[in-house]
């Protein structure tokens, strides 16, 4: 018997099993009270999936509404952004992903997202479904996608653990990645104990179009048509959030389902260039990709944000499984799959484009104005909702927070007492030995297996600062992007780490030549029952809203991944930040290579004695505690403008920021990198030690012409930037004071061997 709205009328006492789809007494009661009796089993499983915490942020709305205001905030801070105007956001938080404004009719569009706990199970579908979901909700907002990243996160990298999912993570980014044409410009990948478990996979999409071609997820026009269009809906992904694959429903159904998508990359590249010409031929009126939560998301969000009513009929909906049961297919996350919203007088056009790309369309149901959603199966009303309810006014929660009963010990226990180096020997070795650590190694077996390249405006990739591709071949229009996050600093102190998160990629980002305009973030935490964890989460939120209006730069949208933690062990807290930056002229970009002998190599900023939740403690000591480096936010702005006009007037032969490993490390890898060694003194008034691994803030190298040297000094002078020469390029060594030389087959040896030998193991 078919649970229909009329069944449910007639049987309001029938028990379900709303506990085993993850609702809450109290959120099941509100469901009888806006439908005015019991939900069918259709209208639960659609309440349970987009009232569950991965779709309706509902533990953390009450916090992430200090970003809705801030592109307002900064635009009248600054008076300078008029609409229109470079740098101006275009559609903010809310929709698939953030639109800025980055000059010439062009506009981009980013966002990151997380497929953790599925890339756990299912290594390799996991992953890379991550990548093919970030690039849909590129692709909803009429964007062309243009690259991706991958910010990672992993156990010890000697664990046995993390020798399974590791390949397979990398091994699915990079097939789905490859297989689209899409560049992989830049990430990260960490190691620490709290990730065994628990990996994060964090995918960012970057896609570019002009200001004419945004696209929304909106259902308007009573009469127009909804057409779902791409892969068949199969059993795969039931259950991904929403529990569903429980026999309870019906005790003779299809038994459970796999909890993990699977992805078809060629499918989903054939479904891009389709929908990239149903774009230009402006056929759609609006448009929302089938993620997280299926056709239940996608339908109720564009009936939501349209007209408020729509009709769907499912048993127009194609199948690869013919015993699936409504409540399936409702919740089913098959990928590659989309939904348009289509004039009546279009749909011909649509098909026949459809048609020319062999991407199977099927018009299931039709745009009307009666403020609610009902879903037919087999002649039978099984889902009549009022659209808002299920997506958009969902549980608020305001849970309860309180500062960690051990971090005040936490940030008591600094490193002052751990036993440093101090001879030219031990120095050399620590330098060698970090150069080798897991967290600051050469990634080059894991990027290796992404094309860095394909589609040819590929400018900068891994491992350089940032990512940078080229919109625009006549101009040579632009965007950096950089995504940093250090959870070690954010476990000392969520606010400062937040903020260091943002500042790192801010200023990854003004090293390469461009200017930061917009932010997105991925927010990584354990429970949000958690009273500690979840004040971890509101510090992140209060230090990164507090710190983008510092800097001027919004978020434009994100995504938050709770209930990270393997039993009672939380992650770190990881507040993944991404910024990204526009580039008149790509050209002018500058390289983190040392490149020439006689440059003289510059350090930026002002170093002080901050080793607490450093690189070197955390290698050396497996320590942590103390308070994490100072944030100083204008000195971030005044470096960054410095970096950027320099970079547009040509003055640096190279530039680098300093970060984990601090100045020891950047030495490394701009060595490294250009194949040249370097002779230095290091500053005099610290000692050799701390000026080496202090993790500093607001600091970066640059290597500098002799003819350039006085212009470089005028932009310190003009910015407030702090500069101190400390040596120069050229040899085949790293020479430190007078004392300490390292050959670079050395370094690179160290550097090169951490991660074949372990996965080779």
């Amino acid at each position: 018997m078919i649970d229909s709205v009329k069944t449910a009328e007639t049987t309001p006492g029938l028990e379900q099993p709303f506990a085993d789809l993850g609702l809450k007494p109290d959120e099941y009661t509100r469901i009888h009270e806006i439908l005015g009796r019991r939900p069918t089993s259709c209208e639960l499983a659609m309440y349970s999936v987009m009232w569950s915490e991965h779709c309706s942020y509902k533990s953390s709305k009450v916090h992430l509404r200090q970003f809705a205001r801030l592109a307002e905030q900064i635009d009248q801070r600054r008076g300078e952004k008029a609409p229109g105007a470079a740098g101006a956001v275009m559609v903010g938080m809310g929709e698939n992903a953030g639109v800025v404004d980055i000059g010439d009719g062009y506009a981009v569009t980013f966002k990151v997202e997380s497929h953790n706990h599925p890339s756990y199970v299912e290594p390799y579908q996991g992953a890379a479904t991550g990548i093919g979901g970030i690039v849909r909700d590129i692709l909803t907002m009429g964007a062309r996608p243009v690259a991706v990243m991958d910010p990672l996160r992993f156990g010890p990298l000697e664990a046995e653990d993390t020798r399974r999912v590791l390949p397979g993570i990398v091994a699915g980014i990079g097939g789905y990645g490859n297989c689209l044409g899409l560049p992989n410009i830049g990430g990260e990948v960490v190691f620490d104990p709290t990730y065994l478990g628990n990996p994060l996979v964090n995918a960012l999409c970057v896609g570019v179009m002009r200001h004419e071609d945004i696209k929304l997820a909106k259902a308007s026009g009573p009469g127009n048509q909804v057409i779902l269009f791409g892969a068949r809906t199969g059993g795969d992904g039931i259950g991904g959030v929403s529990v569903l694959a429980s026999e309870t429903f019906d005790a003779d159904g299809p038994s459970k389902r796999p909890s993990v998508q699977v992805g078809d990359p060629f499918a989903e590249k054939v479904l891009i260039e389709c929908c990239l010409e149903i774009f230009a031929a402006d056929l759609v009126v609006g448009i929302q990709d089938l993620g997280g939560a299926g056709l239940s998301c996608a339908t109720t969000e564009l009936a939501s944000a349209g007209a408020g009513g729509m009709h769907v009929v499912l048993d127009r909906v194609p199948l690869r499984d013919s015993t699936l049961a409504p409540e399936e297919i409702l919740m089913s996350e098959s990928q590659e799959r989309m939904c348009a919203i289509v004039e009546p007088r279009h749909v011909d056009a649509f098909m026949a484009l459809c048609g020319k790309w062999d991407v199977e369309a099927v018009v299931i149901g039709e745009v009307n104005d009666s403020g609610r959603l009902t879903v037919e199966w087999r002649g039978e009303i099984v889902v009549d909702v009022p659209p808002r309810t299920v997506a958009h006014e969902g549980p608020v929660y305001e849970r309860p927070y309180a500062r960690p009963a051990d971090q005040d010990a936490l940030q008591a226990d600094g490193t002052s007492g751990l036993l440093r180096p101090n001879t030219p020997a031990e120095l050399s070795t620590t330098i060698l030995r970090m150069a080798g650590a897991p967290n600051l190694c050469d990634k080059s077996w894991i990027t290796s297996q992404y094309d860095r390249y394909v589609l040819g405006n590929t400018v900068l990739a891994m491992p350089d600062d940032a990512g940078i591709v080229r919109i625009d071949e006549a101009t040579g229009l632009g965007v950096a992007i950089s995504t940093d996050c250090n959870g070690r600093f954010a476990r000392l102190d969520p606010y400062a780490g937040a903020q260091l998160a943002l500042a790192e990629a801010y200023r990854n980002v003004a090293a390469k030549g461009a200017r930061p305009l917009a932010v997105t973030d991925c927010l990584n935490f354990g429970s949000p029952e958690d009273t500690g964890v979840m004040w971890q989460f509101a510090e992140a939120v209060r230090g990164l809203a507090d710190g983008c209006l510092a800097l001027g730069v919004p978020v434009t949208g994100g995504n938050v991944s709770f209930y990270n933690q393997t039993g009672e062990t939380a992650i770190l807290p990881t507040p993944v930040v991404g910024v990204l930056g526009v580039m008149p002229d790509v050209r002018a970009r500058v390289p983190m290579a040392f490149a020439t002998d006689g440059d003289a190599i510059l350090l930026l900023g002002e170093t002080r004695e901050e080793l607490d939740g450093s690189e070197w403690a955390h290698v050396v000591h497996g320590h942590l505690g103390g308070t994490p480096p100072m944030v100083d936010l204008e000195s971030e702005r005044s470096l960054a403008s410095m970096l950027v006009e320099g970079a547009e007037q040509g003055v640096f032969a190279s530039a680098h920021d300093l970060s984990e490993g601090g100045l020891a490390q950047g030495l490394v890898e701009c060595c490294l990198r250009g194949g040249l060694g370097a002779r230095v003194e290091l500053p005099s008034g610290l000692e050799p030690f701390v000026a080496l691994f202090s993790e500093s803030a607001a600091r970066a190298i640059v290597t500098v012409a002799a003819p350039h040297r006085y212009a470089v000094e005028a932009f310190a002078e003009m910015h407030g930037v702090t500069v101190t020469e400390i040596g120069y390029v050229g040899g085949s060594t790293l020479r430190i004071n007078a004392d300490i030389e390292i050959p670079l087959a050395d370094l690179r040896a160290a550097h090169t061997a951490t991660l074949p030998a372990a996965m080779e193991s």
